[in-house]
């Protein structure tokens, strides 16, 4: 499984990785192979550690999305960054392909989601609901190609299935996505990416960010100019 591990950035305290799609972020009841658990082996491994490497998970990513990710190599380095994600100091971006064109180019969408733990699905609820927890994100559309959009989400919080659920509760559902609405015709990985990751490093204080394109020759990334409209952002 290490061979499929495609590192971007690697030092003493962090090491930031492509997620692949449907590849869970950390181990779960599944027991599915997971990305903390390969990199997990790849550090032991490389380093010829004795026992358990240690590697700490900072963000999730959902299962389906795929995109960049970092997790930490000391216990220090994953508190610091986990202060960040606290604090508002994490700069996540995703990319996705929309079935429909938000009637708004630009906009902020402010919701409260609800999981029910039983289907594992997430549903828009009013804010007085018992364990409604508020979501924000922001979308700008990038290109669009026929009655799909090409758009940029901001995450201002990290809820599950978040990107997911408020673009379907506006009508414009990610493209692949079976679960919230999205076209039953479409065949393919869900269109959901997350391309841009930005912090501020654990122990060198040096502002990071990483950037990596979704898989330009599958559909429906392929439709799009993803370079040249991430180029502009």
């Amino acid at each position: 499984m290490n061979d499929e591990l495609v590192i971007l950035h690697e030092d003493n305290h962090i090491i930031v990785v492509m997620k692949p799609q449907n590849i869970a972020s950390c181990g779960d009841e599944s027991g599915d192979d997971n990305l903390l658990d390969m990199l997990k082996a790849y550090v032991k491994e490389k380093y010829d550690k004795a026992g358990n490497a240690y590697i700490g998970l900072v963000h999730r990513l959902d299962r389906p999305t795929g995109g960049v990710m970092v997790y930490a190599k000391t216990s220090k380095a994953a508190a610091r960054l986990s202060e960040q994600m606290k604090s508002g100091d994490f700069e996540k971006k995703y990319l996705a392909v929309l079935c429909g064109v938000p009637s708004e180019p630009k906009a902020t969408l402010v919701n409260y989601l609800k999981k029910n733990a039983v289907n594992n699905m997430v549903y828009l609820c009013p804010p007085t609901t018992d364990g409604a927890k508020k979501a924000i994100l922001d979308y700008q559309v990038l290109q669009t190609k026929g009655n799909h959009a090409l758009v940029c989400v901001t995450l201002h919080t990290g809820r599950s299935h978040q990107i997911r659920v408020q673009m379907a509760g506006i009508g414009t559902p990610v493209f692949g996505d079976m679960r919230y609405g999205g076209d039953k015709a479409q065949k393919g990985k869900l269109a959901l990416w997350a391309y841009s990751l930005a912090f501020t490093h654990p122990v060198t204080k040096e502002k990071l960010r990483f950037v990596l394109e979704p898989p330009e020759d599958e559909v429906p990334w392929k439709a799009f100019d993803v370079n040249a409209a991430i180029s502009l952002k």
